[in-house]
């Protein structure tokens, strides 16, 4: 145990025995010395501490102060009693004078008893309990002398975590099926909706495919829906939209976009991509072409065709 440490107890020693006993004058200088190191330490916060408790009636304290204690005690409210104007409560009773009137008035308040009498033997068990309760209660107060010549802790580096990139926010797939129904009902409401059913031809993709394609001639959108339409390989071809304008010569028909048809689905719906502006629809035609699709069609392979009925 090292030098520093023995003497800090030595105070708390010190103080404890002042406060419950009274010091001799060769602890009491013993004391002044020690303290003098401590310039910001305080003597007297043991007595004041076990005075409070004693007053309080606190729970073990049945024994009477120690009688230097209880003489400096009595001295200093003594002392603050008569630096003070009279307290007269309400009633017949009369001013409180001293520290013993100050204990009755309490325990007529609050129907604790305030301990009496002596104890025989010296200072009993139940005032070094109040001594350990007291050392306890200036816990917070004993670095303020020992952290004089203590070494400071040092503070561990804090580390604050990575900032974590949020997940990319997929984008809503469009519900084609919604939209389509959104673009039938205004163009049948207006009375300029184009709809007409899927005819098949003898293409293998067309084997038992059935569906309709509509189109809105002012807003010059329109959708495509198959059932049945056998899949694609990208890779290898894809199906291309041409629409016929009545106003425009059919050997040069308006390309609506290329798509596929992903394995598995037997309903897709397809919105069509004009790149043209058609004036008057005459026919849908649905061929399958290279990867990418073609500026002019040589129609070898028509799929699927949709035209105003006879």
């Amino acid at each position: 145990m090292n030098g520093a440490y023995m003497q800090d107890e030595r105070i708390l020693d010190l103080l404890t025995l002042q406060a419950t006993e009274g010091l001799a004058a060769d602890g009491a200088a013993e004391l002044d010395r020690l303290l003098a190191a401590h310039p910001g330490a305080d003597r007297e916060v043991l007595e004041r501490t076990a005075a409070a408790l004693w007053l309080a009636g606190d729970v073990g304290l049945d024994e009477p102060l120690p009688p230097a204690l209880r003489a400096k005690v009595q001295a200093q409210g003594e002392a603050w009693l008569a630096s003070r104007p009279p307290v007269v409560a309400p009633g017949p009773r009369a001013p409180v004078t001293d520290l013993a009137s100050v204990r009755a008035e309490r325990a007529v308040a609050t129907g604790v008893a305030a301990p009496v009498g002596p104890t025989p033997g010296g200072v009993s068990l139940g005032w070094w309990a109040a001594a350990a309760a007291v050392v306890l209660a200036i816990a917070g107060w004993y670095p303020r002398f020992a952290g004089d010549s203590a070494a400071p802790v040092a503070q561990a580096p804090v580390t604050l975590p990575a900032p974590v990139e949020p997940a990319p926010i997929e984008p809503v797939a469009p519900d084609l099926a919604a939209e389509r129904e959104a673009l039938v009902a205004a163009a049948a409401a207006a009375q300029r909706l184009v709809r007409w059913d899927w005819a098949g031809t003898p293409d293998p993709a067309a084997a038992g495919v059935r569906g309709d394609v509509v189109w809105d001639p002012e807003r010059q959108q329109g959708y495509m829906r198959f059932v049945g339409l056998r899949s694609n390989d990208a890779s290898v071809e894809q199906y291309q939209l041409w629409i016929f304008d009545a106003e425009r010569d059919e050997r040069f028909p308006v390309d609506g976009g290329v798509f596929d048809v992903p394995a598995g689905r037997d309903e897709v719906i397809v919105p069509i991509d004009a790149r043209l502006a058609v004036a008057k629809p005459a026919a849908f035609a649905v061929t399958v072409e290279k990867p990418g699709g073609v500026v002019v069609s040589s129609r070898e392979r028509i799929v699927v065709l949709a035209k105003a009925p006879a």
